[in-house]
């Protein structure tokens, strides 16, 4: 999730947990203990495929997390039991308040697609639950009110209930994100199913800012995929459209590490396309039908039908600017609650996807 629902989260728990003890202070602890994981984008890394499959490494492993909430609670007793020995800590309470403070951290995360390896370092598929958008103002909003509020009124018994009780909602929210995601996965899957199409992998993933709008994305056997909308408010069917996933010009980069590393990290949902001289790479997992957050270029033609790969770079146009096209989102918000007209799914995919057309010698066949 974004930095400030990381913020108020932490500071709302450290409140809740922490705040008799330490009062108001408690609130700006926990914002800026919650925000730690994060640090690590401060590491450089030499391509964008690295600082994206890095991300959420280390630094958001449940493991290393606990046993940074032990070193802060030895080193918080061994100060104030010096300094403040009637401040009323017990070592217990305070290893919960810091330990909960650091590990809902990564857990929101893996709530989005992104990807959060919890259990770093063994290395599974990174959790990507996909119950929530990365920023969902109905999460954060809530959480950032009862802040203020127990900043104002400071941390009594009402404005600690109040910061638990928005905890429990937030936490109910998730839970809807789920259920939400789980009946628009079911309602595409019945819909394929009543075409006779098969598929081998389906996954629905939110649009921006709310979790009543899913994208959902189903691989086939012979190598496409279907790309479609369906809403919680929906009565027809939904609309989607068949893409090609054209895994044959993917094999040149069968074996190159920063490729196998980008499969394991998405678990796979890539498409490959040639555009020009480049093969670009494309996350299927984020962004609007057809505008894929993360794209990069990874292998290059030299115009006689060799192709090398190259140290990926991102492709222009990619990126999180790339779902703020207004038009886009204005279309999106009234699909919520308005089925027709359905989504320009192919204009979308024409517009966001086209570019130049393979330079000569550097197509890739089937």
């Amino acid at each position: 999730m974004d930095s400030l629902t990381q913020a108020v989260l932490g500071g709302a728990i450290q409140g809740a947990v922490l705040g008799k003890m330490q009062g108001r202070r408690s609130l700006l602890y926990g914002a800026m203990l919650a925000t730690l994981p994060d640090l690590d984008v401060a590491i450089r890394y030499a391509d964008p495929v690295s600082s994206m499959t890095y991300h959420r490494g280390f630094s958001h492993s449940l493991f290393a997390l606990t046993g940074l909430a032990l070193l802060l609670t030895w080193l918080t007793l061994l100060v104030v039991r010096r300094r403040r020995p009637d401040a009323g800590y017990s070592g217990p309470r305070l290893f919960l308040g810091l330990w909960l403070v650091l590990i809902t951290h990564p857990l929101l995360d893996a709530f989005t697609v992104y990807g959060t390896q919890l259990l770093w370092p063994f290395q599974p598929t990174p959790q990507s639950w996909a119950a929530v958008f990365i920023i969902d103002p109905l999460y954060t909003v809530p959480l950032l009110l009862g802040l203020v509020y127990a900043a104002v009124k400071g941390m009594t018994d009402r404005a600690r209930l109040v910061l638990g009780g928005l905890l429990l909602f937030s936490c109910a929210y998730l839970g809807f994100g789920l259920l939400s995601k789980n009946i628009a996965e079911q309602r595409f899957h019945a819909a394929l199913n009543a075409r006779q199409i098969q598929v081998t992998q389906l996954r629905a993933v939110p649009m921006p800012f709310n979790t009543l709008l899913w994208r959902v994305i189903a691989k086939t056997p012979e190598g496409d995929y279907y790309e479609g909308v369906s809403g919680l408010f929906d009565e027809d069917p939904p609309e989607w459209q068949r893409q090609p996933l054209n895994l044959a010009a993917g094999r040149v980069l069968e074996g190159v590490p920063l490729h196998e590393r980008l499969r394991w990290f998405t678990g796979d949902w890539l498409r490959y396309d040639v555009v020009g001289d480049a093969l670009v790479v494309s996350d299927l997992r984020m962004g609007i039908p057809g505008n894929y957050t993360f794209r990069f270029r990874m292998a290059g033609c030299d115009g006689q039908g060799h192709w090398l790969p190259e140290t990926p770079t991102a492709w222009p146009g990619a990126g999180v600017d790339s779902i703020r096209d207004s038009e886009a989102l204005g279309l999106i918000f009234k699909r919520i609650v308005e089925q027709q007209p359905p989504l320009p799914l192919a204009q979308w995919s024409q517009t966001y996807l086209a570019g130049p057309a393979p330079a000569a010698g550097c197509g890739l066949g089937d």
